[in-house]
């Protein structure tokens, strides 16, 4: 009798093993014990999931050689846990270098978010902070009309010569943002809803009309996105550089800082370090700015203004012809004043909004808009920076604000007195107490 209660026991053992079993192929329940629950999503990018109806779809243009893949792909669990129908699949971009080159991949690639027709690029690094904050711009939806001010010259959002935004607003119009032009022989004013309106280096002198339709948009709460170039630092544009605080200085920036990276043109400034911004916080990338004008604040002045892009210490305005042949030869001339870098010649802007529906209103002007154009936005972190800069005029930069989650316990802080007794107990106290614990062990045995 106690030998069948033996075997209808382990029978017993055998039906549970294989219903635990069976649930767990079709049931996966996951317990994170970790303290703050790190190992898990942060309630904010829970919050964020929820407001997604439908699938979404994240593809990682990443080398199959090298860990980065291993990386995203734990990353992205964590957000797979709470959304079923998140996917993740990776592209080598080495296969189509076309197809990499026209969404502005390079270096370690780049990690897309696509969701209901829309795209969203993933701001390097790889962690939840950036992958929540672009499913929080696709999960805004709705588009954004871009107003590219037209008729005096300027570069054109949907051109396709080397000068003008094709390139660029192909990609960013992905992201469910709308270029429209904006010429004011035909218009009166900017039309109503135009959240951001862009002045594309004018190369002709602009109409009263315009001016004063550009100085009463921002006069009225407007953001606006404005691009010079050397030279064109008097076409009329004076009262509008007025009633946003800055001057355009003379001359043409060059920098001797980029042949150490083997840009032997110092009419391109390359930058590598930016100043403190919402626009540059965490970004990292090189870029490149051919022919800029370097920019000056106004005091006094109800906006804050605040530099995003600087010149190096080896950065100066020259005044004098530059000869094309030989560039590396302009030098340094301050007796024909000619100022010394460092010079900023990216100036981010905001205050309180004159507008009662609107609580801030920001601008952004830069010395340069070669760098967004179709021949120079491929080149290093060029396209990335240039949509930052489009996002914080929409008012897209604070987004999913997380925290860093490290466990707690990374450091230990000892005070002097700690460490010595921990030196003393490891090295001399514990062994003394084996050796003596050994000694009498040995002695035990010998008695018997």
């Amino acid at each position: 009798m106690r030998r069948l209660d033996r075997w209808l026991v382990l029978l017993g053992l055998f039906v549970a093993t294989g219903c635990i079993g069976f649930l767990s192929s079709r049931h996966v329940w996951t317990f994170d014990w970790t303290r703050g629950a790190r190992a898990s999503l942060a309630p904010e990018s829970v919050a964020v999931l929820d407001t997604l109806r439908g699938p979404v779809e994240v593809v990682g243009y990443i080398s199959p050689t090298g860990p980065l893949r291993e990386q995203i792909a734990a990353v992205l669990e964590r957000y797979t846990r709470e959304k079923k129908d998140l996917t993740l699949s990776f592209v080598d971009p080495d296969v189509d270098p076309a197809a990499s080159r026209q969404l502005g991949i390079a270096g370690d690639g780049a990690l897309l978010v696509r969701y209901q027709g829309h795209e969203e690029r993933v701001e390097s690094p790889i962690n939840e902070r950036n992958l929540s904050n672009a499913l929080e711009r696709l999960a805004r939806g709705g588009q954004r009309i871009v107003a590219f001010v037209t008729g005096d010259g300027e570069r054109q959002a949907d051109g396709h010569a080397n000068a003008d935004l094709g390139v660029f607003m192909s990609q960013v119009e992905r992201r469910g943002i709308r270029a429209v032009p904006l010429n004011f022989s035909q218009t009166q004013g900017v039309p109503e809803h135009t959240d951001l309106v862009v002045l594309a280096s004018p190369t002709a002198p602009l109409p009263t009309a315009t001016v004063g339709a550009l100085v009463d948009y921002v006069r009225g709460g407007g953001n606006l996105l404005w691009m010079v170039e050397p030279g064109n630092d008097d076409l009329g544009t004076g009262a509008l550089a007025d009633v946003l605080g800055v001057r355009v200085l003379p001359g043409v920036l060059v920098d001797g800082q980029g042949s150490t990276l083997n840009v032997n043109d110092p009419r391109i400034v390359v930058v590598g370090e930016y100043p403190f911004h919402a626009i540059t916080r965490a970004f990292r990338d090189t870029t490149l700015f051919p022919q800029a004008s370097a920019l000056a604040q106004v005091s006094d002045h109800d906006w804050a203004v605040v530099p995003f892009l600087r010149s190096g210490e080896r950065s100066w305005t020259a005044f004098g012809g530059i000869d094309n042949d030989k560039p590396s030869t302009v030098a340094f001339h301050p007796e024909t004043g000619e100022l010394k870098g460092p010079l900023d010649f990216g100036f981010a802007l905001n205050r309180l909004s004159p507008s009662p529906v609107k609580s801030e209103q920001r601008a952004v002007i830069v010395g340069d808009g070669d760098f967004l154009s179709n021949t120079y936005v491929g080149n290093g972190g060029n396209r990335a920076l240039g949509e930052r800069i489009v996002d914080w005029l929409l008012g897209d930069d604070v987004l999913v604000d997380l925290p860093a989650r490290g466990a707690p316990d990374r450091v230990i802080a000892l005070s002097q007195e700690g460490l010595n007794a921990v030196t003393l107990g490891f090295l001399v106290a514990l062994p003394l107490v084996l050796l003596g614990l050994g000694v009498g062990i040995a002695w035990r045995r010998r008695r018997r």
